[in-house]
């Protein structure tokens, strides 16, 4: 019998869910149907285990809980697992109901709680093949969904020159930004005319081939952060706003630096000046990143 999934909207969020989704597939819970937003929707299609993608569309008066369930409640379930805390599974027949409770951990470990699983399945998505180049590839992720986890773009750039400078002499950078974000990436691919462009990429299973074939990722907390660390790419992430206790990234593999203040001084430094329109980041120095970023250099080599 088959099993729902119903997860996140928002790229991040879907990529942490998928450790939670595999293990439903190797315990023979599939086939899967997974249920997501337009973002995420690519991450999950093709991959084997998952039998059918419902994209969700957001609608006014959250109308789109009655889509998803006009499309869903014929079907029987063997187990409904929803990682958005709705009501969905309760008006669903099924088996087995697991749903979404917020609690303080990271979402990783959250969401493997939620089907009762220690320890947590790590994030893993299945990359399509690419072609890389010989050189290897220093990948940058300078953009985010809010303007306050953005590490100032000339950092990025004195980041990446130190590097190429130093330890990833030789290696060529690949810029990734999703396509609406291409003007905040403008700067870094100036910087770096050889630079790999790959923003415009498309499916994003082809965009964890591109992040797995990294020797090292740099990115802010975001959707293309979790990303690269669940394709296995040595992923460090930099932090300041969000709360690197939920959101850091998963995995040996991975590291990250913050901003000296911890996200909650940064937010009410917000709050007490109004038109403040900094970047949040702005504490965070190259010379810490460029030393946590050797650090996992050497212990991914």
């Amino acid at each position: 019998m088959a099993s729902l999934v119903i997860t996140a909207n928002r790229l991040g969020d879907a990529v942490l869910s998928t450790g939670v989704i595999d293990h439903l597939i190797t315990t023979g819970r599939g086939p899967l149907t997974v249920a997501c937003g337009p973002v995420p929707t690519s991450l999950f299609e093709g991959v084997p285990g998952i039998a059918r993608v419902i994209t969700v569309h957001k609608l006014s008066w959250s109308r789109h809980w009655l889509t998803l369930w006009a499309g869903t409640v014929q079907q029987p379930w063997d187990t409904v697992v929803d990682l958005r805390g709705s009501a969905l599974a309760w008006v669903l027949r099924a088996r087995h109901r697991r749903v979404w409770r917020a609690g303080s951990g990271h979402r990783v470990a959250e969401m493997a709680r939620v089907i009762g699983v220690t320890p947590p399945p790590a994030p893993r998505v299945t990359p399509l093949p690419i072609t890389p180049p010989a050189m290897p590839l220093l990948g940058l992720g300078p953009t985010a969904n809010f303007r306050g986890k953005q590490w100032p773009t000339d950092r990025f750039i004195a980041l990446a020159r130190a590097l190429l400078a130093g330890p990833l002499a030789g290696a060529k950078v690949a810029v990734f930004a999703a396509p609406s974000e291409r003007a905040q990436a403008a700067a870094v691919l100036s910087a770096f005319p050889d630079a790999l462009d790959l923003i415009d990429t498309g499916n994003l299973r082809l965009v964890a081939g591109w992040l797995a074939a990294c020797r090292l990722f740099i990115g802010n907390d975001s959707g293309l952060m979790h990303l690269a660390a669940a394709a296995g790419a040595p992923t460090l992430g930099l932090f300041g706003p969000s709360p690197d206790a939920l959101y850091r990234p998963w995995g040996d593999h991975t590291s990250f630096v913050r901003t000296p203040e911890p996200s909650e001084a940064l937010w009410q430094r917000r709050k007490a000046e109004p038109r403040f329109e900094g970047h949040m980041m702005d504490s965070l120095t190259v010379a810490a990143a460029h030393a946590e970023a050797i650090d996992l250099l050497a212990r991914t080599g």
